[in-house]
Order: structure tokens, then C-alpha cells, then sequence
């Protein structure tokens, strides 16, 4: 036999025995019962501790990974056992997304956040919408007996008004070229065409030269294309900001309406209106009444029949003013506390009126009136067209007052709520017992006439006392005062014999005085609608105008942020103090959708956070179970 066989038969034979001993040796000690069950370690297969790897990697990296790893080995068995489980290790340590590059990571982190983010935004919308339908109206703003009966008007009024052959001749596209080059945004089914003269809108000679006299010689935006859509017989809501020129819009078209009936057949004692226009002070239904006065009396002395109008206000003997109505008047221009009145105890009637104006129509709508605006829809007897105008009208007023109108057209210049661009606004802190003298020296800016708002009537003595005591010619006008010394009081600043008119909100509503050349707010109001209002009575008609508000620590933080984002939107200088201002609503305010809040247009704030809200629903809750009856006078508002 060869040596290394028998090397090999020997090694054989020891490791026989070598096994047989431990075998018995083993046998020996589980039958002595001297082993310990938690001492003794079962052997444990290669498979199954491959398998044990397995569950535990698919528990740190996920089913991907494990698969991944279980690929491998199959494919990779002929590699070294104690080589694979390093790889593995490192594989392990470097992670799932090992084989994808820093920039596709952080591209699909970006994502992740996005939708996270798009989920946040999802939640507030949703939010915001239930708030506000929860304070929409659900009843249409119309007459009781228009909503008892289930009365619907299909088709808008006609009337014998066509717009000239070759404007209509026009297409759509040169009509939106015009809208463009004016900024001009129209809603609504077949839009009436834009004319961009008095003259094409087919204005007897009279009235033109009567334009003339007053310095107008061609139509601003919201005019070129509100007044042929009311020439036509639409209902319609038209925004623009102060001083664009809305009263012409509704008082024009009126005009050439009850001259049409006069001619057609003469109004008889105790006949009309036919037109009615609602304003929500007195001092504004007095202007408008003045207008009309204007252009009237421009076609009388042409030889064109009279056009009779009625002011029906508060603080006027009502004698006087039922004269007029029973002589047979064309038109009434009223504040709605003396309509109401006259029409409950019927002094008056609707029965023949076709025409229904609200001027500053959301001042009216909000804040609770729209039952008196259904109460006096109510006296209508037939289907009217419904105008509702203002500077500052929200999405939530202007969807309310669609209720009212058939098939409307809205005119819109501009952001409703937004500032007149013509007016420099400059905001500064002053500390409270220092913004009387502080007046003296903002006088100085510029020239007169010179208007000063304050929020409270106390306030306004006070500035007009201090004032004269100063030897500057002044007058103040507020609600406390009577209607004789209020007109007085306007008439003589309109007519220059006064500098400085000191005023409440009273007189922020409508009014023009073409000529003012700064408006000084000695406090900021709690609403920025009224801001806007004020500051409207400068910078009028196309001319330059300054504005100065007076702010401090007093000032709520909300009126203050739309301040603010009012200033941005504005181009306008932002002081320090308001730009340090911040709210947790601000990084929602470009979530998609309406800027700012739906409810009161406010840009600094979203309709959750809306101050102008909450103080309507605590007003609200107050007033449960009892009603307020004010008087002719003070419902004026």
C-alpha cells in the first residue's frame, strides 16, 4: 500500500475514535443531568442564519433592498461566504437611495414638501369656504313679494337705446383691444360694447356742452363702458376707485329715460318717480340731486321738457319735499331712513318706478341693512333695472347682490378696495396727545382746501375749536350736528370761503370736491374700506392729491396689515414700523385664489383672521332677541 493511502487510513481510524469518545462522553452528561439548558447553544445552519439576515434587512431597508440582496447572493454563490456578508455590510451602511444622486434626492424631498405644503393650503381653502357660507345670505336680496310668489325676471329691460351701426359693427376682439388699453374687466352674458365718446353714446348736443362747462370732455373707463350697458336696460354692479366718475354713469342714462316718458306722455300730479337713486348719507343724495339739477335745467333752457327730481333726506321739512312729489316727479334721490319713512305712511309710491340706483350700494347690503333694501324692493310693481355702485365692493356683497339683479353685467376698474393711484400717501407715528398741534404742521405741506377726517364726533369739535383758535378758517360737519349748519358747512368749503373741513365718516361716502388738494387722517379707521373712501377725496378726476394718517400703539394690528399691503399694492412708500409688522395669515396670502380676505377685502389678513367679521357676529350675538328702531334722521347712516 502506498505511504500516503495508509497515512490517510490511519488519520481515518484516529478521527473514528476521536468522534466515538465524544459521542459517549455526550451521552454520559445528558444522563448525569449536569448540562445546563441555558448554557447549551444549538447549532444554527448556514440557510437559516442567511435567512435571519434577510428578515432583519428587510426590516431596515424595505422589501426593495432584501430583494435586492437575495439577487445577488443567488447569483453570486461561488464568492467567498465571509466577502458577500462584508459587502452586504457596507451595501447596509450606505443606504437605499445609495445608487440615486444628491440632486434627484433633494428633488424628490422638494416634492414631498410641496404636497405636504399644497395639503396645508387645500385645508385652509376648505376652511375659508365653509366660513364663508356659513355668513352668506341665503335669502336673494328681492322683494317679499317677489320671493312669496316665486317671481323670477328672465330678460333684462328693454329699451329704445342702440349703441351707433359701426360700433356694432365692431368684433369682440377690437371691443376687449378698447377694454385692455383702459383696464377695463367686464362679467356677464352678451357684453354691451364699449364707446369711447359722449358723443357716439348719442347725448342730445345740451348735454354735451353741459359736460363741457364742468370740465368733461371725454368718459373715463368706468363710464365708456358702464353707461352704454345702462343705456341698453342692464342691471348692473359697478367698482371703481374714488373719483372716477360712477355718478354720471347712473345719473346720465336716468335723465335720458324721463325725458323719453315726458315725451311720450307727460307725468301727471301725484305720478312717479320713475327713477330712484339711494344714497347712504345725506350730503351724498344732495350732491347727486344737484348733478341731475345741472343737467336739467341745461335742457330746459334748450327747450326740452323739465325733468322734475325730488331729495327726500332727513333733517328737511318733509312738506316741502311732498310739493315736489305731487307735482308729478321723474326722479327721487333719497337716503333710505326718509324713504322708508314716506313709504310706509305712503306719501309716495313705486308703482310706476323701472329704475333703482344704490350708490355706495355695499356700505348698505353689509353691516345688516339688507332687510331694508328688501323692504323698499318690496313697493316695486314690476321688474326694474337694478344698479349697484361702489369703490370698495368684496366678492362676498358683490355675490349677495347678484340675487337681486337679471342677467348683470360688472364693471370693474380696478381691484374693488384698491386706492386711487393718483394719491401720495404718507403714514406717520404720532403719539395721541400730540396730533392736534402735530395738524398745524401738516397743514403746511400744501396749499387749501385741506380736509381732515377723525373717527369721533368729540374729536372733530376739537380740532375745529383748535383750528380757529390757530386763526385758520375752518368749519366741521358730523352726525351730531343739524342738517341747516352741515349744508352750510359743506357749501362753504365747496365754495372756497372755508379752508379746512373738519369731518366724521360722513362725508368720506361719495362726496367730490374736485379741488382738494390734501386729506389728513387724524386717526386711522377700523375698517380699511373707510380708509379707502377717505383718501378717495383727493387726487379726483385724473389730478394729483396727498394723503397723511396718523398712527400709534392705539391702532388695532389688523387695520394695520392691510394698511401695509394697501401701500404695497399702492407703490407707496412702507415706514419702517408697518414693515416690521407681521402676521401668521401673511404666508397664506398668495395660497391661490382671492388675495387677502374674501369677506372684507382686506390685503392684510384672511377671512379667519378677519376683524371686521368677528365684530359683526359679536354685534350680532348682542342683539338677540331685540331690534334696534332708529329714527327717519339718524337711519341715514
Amino acid at each position: 500500500m502506498d505511504p500516503k493511502q495508509e497515512q490517510i487510513v490511519t488519520d481515518r481510524e484516529k478521527y473514528a475514535k476521536k468522534r466515538k469518545m465524544l459521542l459517549e462522553q455526550e451521552k454520559d452528561d445528558s444522563d448525569d443531568g449536569n448540562s445546563s439548558n441555558d448554557e447549551y447553544v444549538p447549532y444554527v445552519p448556514i440557510k437559516q442564519r442567511k435567512e435571519k439576515l434577510h428578515s432583519k434587512f428587510k426590516r431596515t431597508l424595505g422589501a426593495k433592498t432584501a430583494n435586492r440582496l437575495k439577487e445577488e447572493e443567488q447569483h453570486s454563490s461561488s464568492h467567498d461566504e465571509g466577502e458577500r456578508l462584508d459587502d452586504e455590510a457596507e451595501d447596509i451602511s450606505i443606504g437605499p437611495n445609495a445608487h440615486i444622486s444628491l440632486l434627484d434626492q433633494h428633488s424628490e424631498l422638494k416634492k414631498k414638501a410641496e404636497a405636504r405644503k399644497e395639503t396645508a393650503r387645500e385645508k385652509l381653502l376648505k376652511e375659508e369656504e365653509k366660513i364663508l357660507e356659513s355668513v352668506a345670505e341665503k335669502q336673494a336680496l328681492m322683494g317679499v313679494a317677489e320671493l312669496a310668489k316665486g317671481i323670477q325676471y328672465q330678460d333684462p329691460i328693454k329699451t329704445g337705446w342702440r349703441p351707433p351701426r359701426f360700433i356694432l359693427n365692431r368684433n369682440e376682439v377690437q371691443h376687449n383691444k378698447v377694454r385692455k388699453k383702459y383696464s377695463i374687466i367686464v362679467e356677464g352674458e352678451d357684453l354691451p360694447p364699449p364707446i369711447p365718446s359722449f358723443k357716439e353714446m348719442k347725448f342730445p348736443k345740451t348735454i354735451v356742452n353741459a359736460l363741457k362747462k364742468k370740465g368733461i370732455v371725454k368718459p373715463t373707463p368706468i363710464q365708456l363702458q358702464g353707461i352704454p350697458a345702462v343705456l341698453l336696460g342692464r342691471d348692473m354692479i359697478g367698482i371703481a376707485f374714488t373719483g372716477s366718475g360712477k355718478t354720471l354713469v347712473f345719473t346720465l342714462p336716468i335723465i335720458m329715460f324721463c325725458l323719453e316718458q315726458e315725451k311720450r306722455l307727460p307725468f301727471q300730479r301725484n305720478e312717479g318717480p320713475y327713477g330712484l337713486i339711494i344714497g347712504p348719507s345725506r350730503e351724498l343724495a344732495k350732491q347727486t340731486h344737484e348733478i341731475i339739477e345741472h343737467f336739467s335745467d341745461s335742457l330746459v333752457a334748450e327747450g326740452f321738457p323739465a325733468i322734475r327730481t325730488g331729495l327726500c333726506i332727513g333733517g328737511m321739512a318733509v312738506k316741502e319735499q311732498l310739493d315736489i312729489i305731487k307735482q308729478g316727479v321723474h326722479i327721487i334721490v333719497a337716503t333710505p331712513g326718509r324713504l322708508m319713512d314716506m313709504l310706509n305712511k305712503k306719501m309716495m309710491t313705486l308703482d310706476v318706478c323701472r329704475y333703482l340706483c344704490l350708490d355706495e350700494a355695499d356700505r348698505m347690503i353689509d353691516m345688516g341693512f339688507e332687510e331694508d333694501v328688501r323692504t323698499i324692493f318690496s313697493y316695486f310693481k314690476g321688474q326694474r333695472q337694478t344698479l349697484l355702485f361702489s369703490a370698495t365692493m368684496p366678492k362676498k356683497i358683490q355675490n349677495f347682490a347678484r340675487s337681486a339683479l337679471v342677467k348683470p353685467v360688472t364693471v370693474n376698474v380696478g381691484r374693488a378696495g384698491a386706492a386711487n393711484m393718483n394719491v401720495t400717501q404718507e403714514v406717520e407715528y404720532i403719539k395721541q396727545e400730540a396730533k392736534v398741534v402735530y395738524i398745524l404742521e401738516c397743514l403746511q405741506k400744501t396749499p387749501p382746501p385741506v380736509l381732515i377726517f377723525a373717527e369721533k364726533k368729540q374729536d372733530v369739535d376739537a380740532i375745529h375749536e383748535y383750528l380757529l383758535l390757530k386763526g385758520v378758517e375752518a368749519v366741521a360737519i358730523h352726525g351730531g350736528k343739524d342738517q341747516e349748519e352741515r349744508s352750510r358747512g359743506v357749501t362753504q368749503f365747496r365754495r372756497a370761503e372755508k379752508d379746512v373741513l373738519v369731518a366724521t365718516d360722513v362725508a368720506s361716502k361719495g362726496l367730490d370736491f374736485p379741488e382738494i388738494k390734501h386729506v389728513i387722517n387724524y386717526d386711522m379707521p377700523e375698517d380699511i374700506e373707510n380708509y379707502v373712501h377717505r383718501i378717495g377725496r383727493t387726487g379726483r378726476c385724473g389730478k394729483r392729491g396727498m394723503a397723511t394718517t396718523f398712527i400709534n400703539k392705539a391702532c388695532d394690528e389688523a387695520i394695520l396689515l392691510d394698511l401695509k399691503h394697501l401701500l404695497i399694492e399702492a407703490k407707496q412708500k412702507v415706514p419702517p414700523f408697518l414693515l416690521a409688522l407681521q402676521s401668521e395669515s401673511e404666508k397664506y396670502l398668495d395660497i391661490g385664489g382671492e388675495v387677502g380676505c374674501s369677506y372684507c377685502g382686506g390685503l392684510g389678513h384672511r377671512i379667519t383672521d378677519c376683524p371686521k367679521l368677528e365684530a359683526i357676529q359679536s354685534k350680532q350675538v348682542q342683539n338677540i332677541g331685540k331690534k334696534d328702531y332708529l329714527a327717519s334722521g339718524a337711519a341715514d347712516w
